[in-house]
């Protein structure tokens, strides 16, 4: 017999696995944006895969508390908060790998010339993000990866959507004067 307030075993069982399918219907979809949030914040594709693992666990610990419609802006905060916590940890390691295969476009039907043409441009885009302030990467890759909305983008900053535009406008500008100065010299 259980005391009062006991679940029975066969009870929590069925809701730990409703739990487990809830949050993975509610999470799993958004494991690519977690990902790439990670690595253009990091720089690092190891630590990427490392940050994202452990902001999913961090996230399935908490699940019970999300009672929110949006799981990927929830994760996406996770996952930044703790980009960050490692950045702040690791502030004089410098974070410069980059994975050319993940990053590169994937059409095998390209000439040479077009593959070559590419991947420069990828190169210099890569570059020209590296060389831009994680706040500024984050909203960057946010907007145009992720495609989210300057609210979403907000939620996930935990910032107002006022500064989400004036960071986006300046990680643009920032952006187009370094692709400016390094078109001008290779000329």
């Amino acid at each position: 017999m259980f005391k009062a307030g006991t679940k029975a075993p066969d009870i929590t069982l069925r809701c730990e696995k409703e739990d487990l399918a809830s949050f993975e219907e509610a999470l799993l979809p958004h494991l690519d944006a977690a990902h790439n949030l990670a690595r253009w914040l990091l720089r690092n594709e190891h630590d990427a895969q490392d940050v994202v693992q452990e902001a999913y666990l961090r996230a399935f610990k908490s699940f019970g508390g999300f009672h929110g419609s949006n799981g990927r802006a929830w994760l996406l905060t996770i996952v930044r908060n703790t980009c960050y916590t490692l950045l702040k940890k690791n502030q004089a390691v410098d974070f410069t790998t980059f994975d050319e295969e993940i990053h590169a476009a994937g059409d095998e039907s390209a000439s040479p010339a077009t593959i070559l043409e590419h991947s420069e441009d990828a190169e210099l885009i890569r570059e020209a993000m590296d060389a831009l302030p994680a706040e500024f990467r984050e909203i960057l890759a946010l907007r145009h990866q992720e495609g989210l909305s300057y609210k979403e983008i907000a939620e996930i900053a935990q910032i107002p959507p006022g500064t989400v535009m004036s960071r986006l406008a300046r990680a643009r500008g920032k952006l187009k004067e370094y692709l400016a100065a390094r078109i001008g010299k290779d000329k």
